[in-house]
């Protein structure tokens, strides 16, 4: 049935089955219900809405979860979570299978009050069939940011890297000359100047689905990247909605806790020793290998700065368990326990961030204010890297041996930078730059500002184009 003029808004969002993926829109969610007027609905699986239901904090914010058929071909049996998928190829296999959720999401659109929008997740290329179906506008996510896509875009127009004589030597980017990227910056297919096979062809789905949608729904403020939204929007589109930073809107931690997680308290001294504080987290999904985390570990060893490092309990034995800890003590501190990211990030001690660069990561890093020390690893987290450092000037990279993309990053290389970063003249800069773009981001999310105006623009252009539901 059609959306009537006194029918309040109602936004149906579908992530996809992963964190990264999920909290972004979590986040989303809380802005649409805080806009007022806008109602929501998020559509999950068993494995996840427990989770789900528990961040979202709203009892005004539906969840309804689809169970999983149990004829998924190519699902490994009982994974319902995308981040337990290391392998490109189970990767795709997994997301492919999801079609067979298709039924039931229909049935559930189809049973709730009248949906203005749906909202999914782009590697859910068949929910564009669905919304074609339904009559319903429907608008991609992918939780990064337009510089990556808009790349990756021109990458397969244009095939810059056709020329080059190996996957480290810099060409420049057309229309974008000043940028100068090396294969090595990108992952297949599009590194591939003839791509073919199954991640291409996944790919291709994706993009076709999306020419047929009504924009992207995008985590990142227009003035982060203007150039690269505007040559989006006129040379490829569909429409992007850049509507963030989404994190700005996660709920507040409670003023009073009965204890403060150790984290926390071990944060708290520092303050008050007036210790600035390096934080180092390669997130959940990336595989750092055995040596890689030796070398980080002896770099922070040597560089005598005080820092907290979220590891996996495997990964602590890897840098040498307790005797890493016992050498480090006083100075740093290895945390096993989950731990709040963005309040770590806010919190005043915390001067400087060593990261993967996953975009959540770098949009919180932003919001905080704090400087970044690139160190990428897997997916976009290369071109991430290159934006924050050469586009934005808010962080200073770590380079592997030869400058090479690709690669073991060297103990003396993390010595010498994390110093840099937290006591050098670079590290001054990007300081500076990074709070003149947190400035940027809380102002876009306020109101008048270019992420709150087009929030507006996108629920009343979705609204306009509501068709009646067969």
């Amino acid at each position: 049935m059609p959306i009537s003029s006194s029918s309040p808004p109602h936004f149906v969002i579908f992530p996809f089955m992963s964190h990264g993926h999920t909290i972004p829109l979590l986040y989303f969610s809380r802005m649409l219900f805080d806009r007022g007027g806008v109602s929501v609905t998020i559509i999950t699986t068993p494995a996840t809405y427990s989770a789900v239901r528990t961040a979202v904090k709203n009892d005004s914010i539906s969840v309804v979860d689809i169970p999983l058929p149990e004829d998924m071909v190519g699902a490994p049996p009982r994974v319902e979570v995308g981040d337990k998928l290391c392998a490109m190829s189970s990767f795709i296999n997994f997301v492919e299978a999801t079609e067979k959720l298709r039924p039931g999401f229909e049935e559930v659109v189809r049973g709730l009050p009248p949906v203005s929008c749906i909202i999914a997740d782009g590697f859910y290329s068949w929910t564009q069939d669905s919304a074609d179906k339904l009559g319903i506008p429907r608008l991609v996510f992918y939780g990064t940011n337009m510089f990556c896509i808009t790349i990756g875009y021109i990458m397969a127009k244009f095939k810059p890297h056709a020329t080059v004589s190996s996957d480290d030597e810099p060409f420049p980017v057309p229309d974008f000359p000043r940028l100068k990227l090396t294969v090595n910056d990108f992952e297949p297919p599009v590194s591939e100047v003839d791509p073919k096979g199954p991640a291409h062809d996944f790919l291709v789905k994706q993009q076709e689905a999306n020419a047929r949608s009504h924009g992207m729904v995008v985590n990142n403020f227009y003035e982060l990247e203007p150039n690269f939204i505007d040559y989006w929007d006129q040379n490829f589109g569909p429409k992007a909605w850049c509507v963030g930073p989404f994190c700005i809107a996660k709920p507040a931690a409670p003023k009073q806790m009965v204890e403060k997680p150790t984290w926390m308290q071990w944060l708290d001294e520092k303050l008050l020793e007036n210790k600035p504080v390096l934080y180092v987290s390669f997130g959940t999904q990336a595989e750092v290998s055995p040596e890689q985390l030796s070398e980080v570990a002896i770099g922070l060893e040597k560089s005598n700065v005080n820092f907290m490092w979220t590891l996996k309990s495997k990964q602590i034995e890897l840098i040498g368990g307790e005797g890493f800890e016992e050498r480090v003590k006083g100075r740093g501190k290895v945390v096993a326990e989950w731990v709040d990211q963005v309040e770590v990030l806010n919190h005043e001690s915390v001067q400087g961030f060593l990261s993967h660069c996953g975009w959540n990561s770098m949009l919180e890093t932003i919001c905080a204010g704090v400087p970044v020390l690139a160190m990428p690893f897997m997916a976009e987290q290369h071109l991430n890297a290159r934006l924050v450092v050469e586009e934005i000037g808010m962080g200073l990279r770590l380079w592997p041996r030869e400058k090479m993309a690709r690669g073991i990053v060297g103990a003396e290389e993390v010595e010498k930078m994390v110093v840099e970063l937290m006591e050098g003249e670079g590290g001054r800069r990007v300081r500076e730059r990074v709070a003149e773009v947190k400035e940027g981001a809380h102002g876009a999310m306020n109101e008048g500002g270019s992420s709150w105006r087009t929030l507006e623009s996108l629920i009343d252009h979705v609204c306009g184009t509501m068709q009646p539901t067969p």
